[in-house]
């Protein structure tokens, strides 16, 4: 173990591995109660999703433990499950079997550019800002859907949204678990958005608006409904281009970004550089061609791994760890699947999330118009169009257009110009 992991090398032990690893597992274990919640309104079995959430995570996040050795873990990202379901499927009116045919085409091409230098080009061809406008706008729009799912936001036929009822019971719910999983976060309290759910949860049972499953557990079943349904061909039938850069832009940029905070937090960015950088991005690759396998969205690094680092996780058996414990959630599918029927117990994690996400916002160069006006259209349009490709797509296609306008055209990158070029023909000839 000392000779794998190098635990004496990264001042830590086994056991301060493995608090690391159960910290870091009640901060993110909400996605396996999420995730398929999400991907279930887009027509997918939710227990095969469930599975596939659970078996995909494992699978990324041993990679990540025990080939690049990092406390990091992998699961399918926030926001990239939002766009699958709601943009990609419902919007677009997409077959989830062509969607998963999408995900794994931008998985093998993540799995291409890990293992080649391009990787650096196509991250360093996007702006800073740009990129933290990406993840802010993914934010938004998620808290927007976690809003809607609790109808504290509803459709109006004379100004498109307005505010719900909030005495309806599951609205009040909502709020209620809000609030509580809020002051759980401002106490600091390891894994607030799981113990927010199960604390909703009780409250949903007393109120009688959840009936508990006859068992808690059971036998893992139901992969079968997903693993193997994606449409590979149906990518080409239905133009899915967009939906392929889209996917993988996004699990780039923001696992590099998260992998490197993570990493920057438990001292491990050596001279400034990040070592072992190809195993780290080829274990999320997998992870999200795998996931497509088996049937849920792309994958991403998780900055909840922070909470590990923060107790003293250093090292790959943090991440082994988590792999084990979520191994043990793949047999209470009937608790799961209850709870995430609930949308009071689900919403509240999504507003949160989307809140962390959006606080990037205070990174982006405000005082440089040619790069914040795009990143604002980034932002807003997400939400708005109800795309995460669109808002990406529109900012991308405004930014080297100031730029040239400004005489500043040799500051972008070439390559981004390619981006911009191929945006505008998916929008104005392909878009609905």
């Amino acid at each position: 173990m000392e000779r794998w992991f190098k635990l004496k090398e990264r001042g830590t032990t086994p056991g301060m591995e493995v608090l690391a690893g159960i910290t870091t597992f009640f901060t993110m274990v909400y996605i396996v109660i999420v995730n398929p919640g999400i991907l279930s309104q887009a027509g997918m079995d939710f227990h095969g999703v469930f599975i596939a959430t659970v078996l995909a995570s494992i699978v990324a996040t041993l990679i990540m433990g025990l080939g690049a050795n990092y406390p990091i873990v992998i699961a399918p990202g926030m926001g990239l499950n939002a766009y699958f379901a709601f943009t990609v499927v419902a919007g677009g009116g997409v077959p989830w079997q062509a969607a998963l045919g999408a995900v794994f085409v931008a998985g093998i091409l993540f799995i291409l550019l890990s293992l080649t230098s391009f990787r650096y080009m196509l991250l360093d061809a996007i702006p800073p800002s740009l990129k933290h406008a990406i993840t802010a706008g993914i934010g938004l729009f998620i808290t927007f859907i976690g809003l809607q799912n609790s109808k504290i936001v509803v459709s109006s036929p004379s100004t498109l949204l307005t505010l719900g009822k909030l005495t309806e019971p599951m609205t009040m719910l909502t709020i209620v678990g809000l609030a509580v999983s809020l002051i759980l976060m401002s106490y600091r309290v390891k894994g607030y958005l799981f113990i927010g759910m199960l604390v909703t949860a009780v409250i949903a049972w007393f109120m009688g608006l959840l009936d508990l499953p006859n068992t808690l557990v059971a036998w893992p079943s139901g992969l079968s409904a997903t693993a193997m349904q994606m449409d590979v061909s149906g990518v080409f039938t239905h133009g899915l281009y967009a939906v392929i850069f889209t996917f993988l832009l996004i699990t780039l940029f923001d696992t590099t970004g998260t992998m490197l905070g993570v990493a920057e937090q438990a001292g491990l960015i050596k001279g400034g550089k990040f070592p072992r950088s190809r195993g780290a991005l080829l274990a999320d690759a997998v992870g999200t061609t795998t996931g497509a396998v088996l049937g849920t969205s792309p994958t991403s690094a998780y900055i909840e791994s922070s909470a590990g680092v923060a107790i003293g996780g250093r090292t790959g058996l943090t991440a082994v760890t988590v792999s084990v414990l979520l191994g043990l959630t793949l047999f209470f599918s009937p608790l799961v699947s209850v709870l995430a029927a609930i949308p009071a117990i689900t919403a509240p994690s999504l507003i949160i999330v989307g809140f962390l996400m959006i606080s990037v916002v205070q990174k982006i160069e405000w005082n440089d118009f040619e790069v914040v006006f795009p990143a604002f259209l980034i932002i807003v349009l997400m939400p708005l169009t109800y795309s995460i490709a669109t808002g990406i797509g529109v900012g991308f296609i405004a930014y080297p257009v100031l730029k040239a306008v400004r005489g500043k055209w040799r500051d972008v990158h070439p390559i981004f110009y390619l981006f911009a070029v191929l945006f505008f023909i998916q929008l104005v000839f392909f878009s609905h």
